[in-house]
């Protein structure tokens, strides 16, 4: 997580299923084939059998409350099958869904906008006389130049915003008020987790001009009580801080701009696959959240998050025939649920999707991984998203096997604690890694 808003919490829950491994059966040598063909068939069936007696190990130790399921991507064979039809709390792997949607449905190169719209006339002389409106446009990176830089580094900022709004114009003073304009969403600020209020657990606050993620200061240890004001008043103080000539008595409100105001500014997010990559690297509830009220606002009945989860829904059942269950966007909810191989057919059909695929944290380098499976095979060539409750701890992704094929996995695991569970992961990571088949 990032540093100073690693706030993510546990809540527990135990689930007891039963666990069942099989692995696909390899290919043995028939009567009569050639020595080198029978050398290779038994080469296989021996990666093939340690591999299964490696991963087995695995969640037999990790308990009856878990699953696994491994493809071979370049082959498209089984590798391995443990309880794989059985659901799981996803926890954070939920957010694979909500990012490929975001993908699939925006495309890679899409941004969202904040926009400053004007509803008045400028003078001669440079002044607005009129009102401004600060509209939010979902973006989850909005807001001050020096939380960018601690947290982003190349977000949208209020001083951009303002800068390119005075470019375009040349308004140098304003006779008028300002609103706040945060209609794009509900104002809801969490998820169904939080009972849809603000809580430490989203990581932020959820707006659909959430002001450095809805903080009212740097080190996010409070929330601004009325986001859409929160933008304004800074919307004023930076006209200020770049010249221009704002009354101290200017009037700030919220509200909704209307149809006839004039687009006369705005700024715009960093693409879609970076904030998919800012979304799954570090594993940020906020950005999750926020991108699911965007999916519903661009593509379902609204801004909300159950207009997001109904888009994601019916994305997974179209592009990838699965069916998770599911009623928000981070995995904070205790009633989402997925099974192994949903999670590995998803991985299968995004294999191919760079941006996809360079959105996950790297084994031994990178966000939540960064301190897992150091110095083996699998540091940088296993690729993952893992997913943490108090009582969960689960490992997905790809990972490069020596013999240079791709495996797709998923181990979801139950009913555990996930400082035990972590090892366990890592070593079943390896041994994909290891997998000369």
């Amino acid at each position: 997580m990032r540093g100073l808003l690693a706030t993510l919490a546990s809540i527990g829950a135990l689930f007891i299923w039963t666990t069942d491994v099989s692995a696909a059966p390899s290919s043995q040598p028939s009567g009569g084939a050639g020595a080198s063909s029978g050398r290779a068939a038994q080469a296989t069936g021996a990666a093939q059998r340690a591999l299964t007696r490696a991963l087995s190990s695995g969640i037999h130790a990790a308990g009856r409350a878990s699953g696994a399921y491994v493809v071979d991507l370049t082959t498209g064979q089984t590798l391995f099958s443990a309880a794989a039809g059985t659901g799981r709390l996803p926890a954070s792997v939920e957010k694979l869904y909500t990012t490929s949607t975001a993908l699939l449905r925006f495309g890679p190169s899409a941004s969202l906008t904040t926009s400053v719209l004007g509803r008045g006339t400028l003078t001669s002389r440079g002044t607005w006389d009129g009102t401004l409106y600060i509209r939010g446009g979902g973006d989850p990176t909005f807001g001050s130049q020096g939380f960018d830089q601690s947290n982003y580094g190349g977000g949208a900022t209020i001083q951009r915003l303002v800068s390119n709004l005075l470019h375009a114009t040349g308004i140098r003073a304003l006779s008028g008020n300002v609103v706040g304009d945060e209609s794009k969403f509900d104002s809801l600020r969490g998820t169904p987790a939080t009972g849809y209020q603000a809580s430490g657990f989203v990581e932020g606050e959820l707006s659909a001009i959430a002001y450095d993620r809805g903080f009212s200061d740097l080190n996010g240890t409070s929330f601004a009580l009325h986001p859409a004001l929160t933008a304004a008043a800074n919307l004023v103080n930076t006209l200020r801080d770049d010249g221009a000539k704002v009354p101290k008595g200017t009037r700030i409100s919220a509200g909704v701009t209307p149809a006839s105001a004039t687009l006369l500014g705005e700024v715009h997010s960093p693409r879609m696959a970076t904030l998919i990559a800012l979304t799954n690297t570090p594993s940020d509830n906020f950005f999750a959240e926020m991108l699911l009220k965007d999916i519903g606002a661009q593509f379902g009945a609204g801004g909300t998050t159950a207009d997001g989860a109904a888009v994601v829904r019916a994305q997974l059942a179209g592009s990838f025939g699965i069916h998770p269950q599911l009623d928000d966007g981070s995995g904070l909810s205790y009633d989402d649920l997925t099974t192994p191989i949903q999670v590995v057919t998803l991985l299968e059909h995004m294999a191919t999707d760079s941006a996809f695929v360079n959105s996950l944290a790297v084994a031994g380098e990178t966000g939540t991984l960064q301190d897992e499976m150091n110095g083996t095979i699998a540091q940088g060539r296993c690729r993952g998203k893992t997913g943490t409750l108090s009582a969960v701890s689960n490992l997905v992704g790809y990972c490069q096997a020596r013999d240079g094929h791709t495996l797709a996995f998923a181990f979801l695991m139950n009913s555990i604690d996930p400082d035990v569970a972590h090892p366990i992961q890592d070593g079943m990571a390896v041994a994909l890694a290891n997998y000369d088949g």
